[in-house]
């Protein structure tokens, strides 16, 4: 039997669940359309006043150079950045571990 990865698209889907959970939270997921800027972060919201931008990544995925670049600009703007691979990941980012 075959053990089938991850899809990056259920990892998102039960960030945005568990971080919707918590109070004075706001969390979306950002579509990519021709509008988007390339490489920017898969999730954005607001956490405890602060604006937050997370790249989720499979497990044993990393982040290309443009991804890596657009974080750095939303740290260099104040923002809480970070890459999560969890739902763990995902709280201890933004604050949030249980």
């Amino acid at each position: 039997m075959r053990i089938q990865p991850v899809l990056e698209k259920s990892i998102v889907g039960s960030i945005v669940k568990a971080v919707k959970a918590r109070p004075g939270v706001v969390i979306r997921k950002r579509h990519g359309t021709a509008m988007g800027v390339a490489g920017d972060p898969d999730l954005y919201g607001t956490v405890g006043g602060r604006h937050f931008e997370i790249e989720v990544k499979r497990p044993g995925s990393r982040l290309t150079e443009l991804q890596a670049q657009r974080l750095r600009e939303w740290a260099r703007a104040g923002a809480i950045t970070g890459v999560a691979h969890t739902v763990e990941d995902a709280l201890r980012i933004l604050g949030l571990e249980a």
